[in-house]
C-alpha cells in the first residue's frame, strides 16, 4: 500500500510541476511584449552620425538624442548673431526637461568668424554665455563638403545655411520640420511656436 501511494504522489508531483512550468512559459512572452512597448524609439536615420564633443574631442553618437526634439545650429564666436547663444541657452533651459535639445556646430564657413581651436571656442561659449547645451568640434556646414548631418539637413529642407546661426528643427521621429535663417532669433514667436508644437507631438 505504501509503495502504491508513493508512486501516486510522485505522479501528482510530476503533473503539478509540468503545469507550473507551462504557466511560467507564458510569462516571458508577456514580459517581452511589455519590454518592447517600453523600449525607446529607434534611432532615426538623420541622427545616425558621430561627432567629436567640443570640450574634449570625445566621440558622441547623436542617437543618444533619439526621441527628442532637436534644434541644430551652426555657430560662430565673432559674428553679429553671436549673442544668440544667450537665447539658445535660455530655450534649452526652458524646454530641455520637456524633451528639447539644442546642438551647436561651430563653423568657420562664413566670414572666417570662428577661427579658434576647440578649447578656445568652448571657453568662449561657457565663459561668455554660460552655454550648457551640447556643442561639437568645428566643422564645415556649407559648400561642396558639409559634414554628414548637414548633408541630410540641406537635402531634407532644400535650405543651405547662408550665414552663422541658421537653425534646423527635427521632431521626435527624426523628421526635419522647419528651417530658420540667422535673423530668426531663439525667442522669435515662430521658432518658439514650432518648438512647442514639436514637443507636443
Amino acid at each position: 500500500m505504501v509503495p502504491f501511494m508513493s508512486k501516486t504522489l510522485v505522479q501528482l508531483f510530476a503533473l503539478t510541476t509540468l503545469a507550473a512550468s507551462a504557466s511560467l512559459a507564458v510569462v516571458p512572452a508577456h514580459a517581452a511584449d511589455a519590454t518592447a512597448s517600453a523600449a525607446p524609439a529607434a534611432c532615426p536615420a538623420i541622427l545616425k552620425q558621430t561627432f567629436n564633443r567640443l570640450q574634449d574631442e570625445a566621440p558622441q553618437n547623436l542617437c543618444q538624442y533619439a526621441g527628442k526634439v532637436v534644434l541644430v545650429v551652426n555657430t560662430a564666436s565673432y559674428c553679429g548673431f553671436t549673442n544668440q547663444y544667450e537665447g539658445l541657452e535660455a530655450l534649452y533651459a526652458k524646454y530641455g526637461s520637456k524633451g528639447l535639445v539644442v546642438l551647436g556646430f561651430p563653423s568657420n564657413d562664413f566670414g572666417k568668424q570662428e577661427p579658434g581651436n576647440s578649447k578656445e571656442i568652448a571657453d568662449f561659449c561657457y565663459n561668455t554665455y554660460g552655454v550648457k547645451f551640447p556643442m561639437f568640434a568645428k566643422s564645415v556646414v556649407s559648400g561642396p563638403t558639409p559634414n554628414p548631418l548637414y548633408v541630410n539637413l540641406i537635402k531634407e529642407t532644400g535650405k543651405t545655411p547662408a550665414w552663422n546661426f541658421h537653425k534646423y528643427l527635427i521632431d521626435r521621429h527624426g523628421k526635419v520640420v522647419e528651417s530658420f535663417p540667422s535673423k530668426v532669433t531663439p525667442d522669435d514667436k515662430k521658432l518658439v511656436g514650432a518648438v512647442e508644437k514639436a514637443l507636443a507631438m
